[in-house]
């Protein structure tokens, strides 16, 4: 029995529905389903009275749901106990999502700057993942769109990130100054893994839909830019990509996208209820330097 079965459950019990369950814990409504079911074969019971519209706890869920709470609850307990017996020095666990992405890395710069026996220790991991870590206090801090956040992640939008395509040397988009969005019809776009990237996916789909088009996605996905760039400098696609993510590509050339002029909201994420000094030491910097840096302005009225 996982640890991670017990928490599907639970949230199902609460949900009786497996498509929103399933979007709380941000899996695949069927891998959902088939954690439960395994998780009853090994308790030998049949937990969930199930039909096509209507899902129930039997008597033996009801009974193991109980168990269950208390189960993550001193999980959780145990977790924390075990964090505040560290020694003297904070420890500040810190979820990224690509190496390529400055953002981050300059906000834990300047706390370490202030901060310098802090250890702070990044984990490159994915939006809908930093979710579940730092709601199990695996993470203490992550980064992403908040959009898809579930209730218990608090957010602060930091930096509205000019939203730009990556295209190979010698296309016909390289000399333009910047890319009308409704160009981009004409061209095959990368996409990442949907489990990996599902809020800048939705960006990007919402944007070209709003633009008067539908995408013509490329068959194929990645999950890291510089894999993207790979593709890209091969001729075989576009990839749409924040300014702040664009670093040294070979065989790239980034242009803004224009007409409308589009920006990334990128927020900072942490669970609900944190107070830490550590990690209200990072939030603090992050509204420091978004202000110093003017990072929230958007000058054109046509932004988003």
């Amino acid at each position: 029995m996982e640890l991670r079965q017990l928490r599907y459950f639970v949230t199902l019990a609460e949900e009786l529905h497996f498509g929103r369950a399933a979007a709380r814990e941000h899996i695949v409504q069927s891998g959902l389903s088939q954690q439960v079911q395994r998780l009853e074969r090994e308790l030998g019971v049949q937990l969930f009275e199930r039909s096509t519209h209507h899902v129930a706890l039997t008597a033996a869920g009801s009974v193991f749901l109980v168990e269950a709470r208390q189960i993550i609850a001193q999980v959780d307990r145990a977790a924390r106990v075990a964090r505040s017996a560290v020694g003297s020095s904070p420890r500040l666990r810190v979820g990224i999502i690509d190496a390529g992405c400055e953002s981050m890395p300059q906000i834990l710069q300047e706390v370490q700057a202030d901060y310098p026996d802090m250890v702070i220790n990044q984990v490159e991991v994915s939006v809908p993942e930093q979710y579940a870590q730092l709601l199990d206090g695996r993470l203490d801090v992550g980064i992403g769109r908040a959009a898809l956040a579930p209730p218990g992640v608090a957010s602060h939008l930091f930096r509205q990130d000019p939203l730009g395509v990556l295209v190979p040397d010698g296309h016909r988009f390289a000399s333009l100054d910047g890319v009308p969005v409704a160009t981009l019809a004409q061209e095959p776009l990368l996409f990442s893994e949907d489990a990996q990237a599902p809020e800048f996916n939705q960006f990007v789909v919402e944007m070209c839909r709003a633009a008067g088009f539908t995408p013509a996605v490329y068959e194929g996905t990645v999950e890291s830019i510089r894999a993207a760039a790979a593709l890209v400098a091969a001729g075989r696609c576009l990839y749409c990509v924040p300014a702040s993510c664009v670093s040294a590509l070979p065989g790239t050339i980034w242009r803004p996208l224009i007409e409308p002029v589009t920006h990334y909201p990128w927020s900072i994420l942490w669970r609900a209820g944190d107070t830490t000094d550590h990690v209200n030491a990072l939030i603090t910097c992050a509204r420091e330097m978004s202000q110093r840096l003017d990072w929230l302005t958007i000058p054109d009225r046509t932004t988003r």
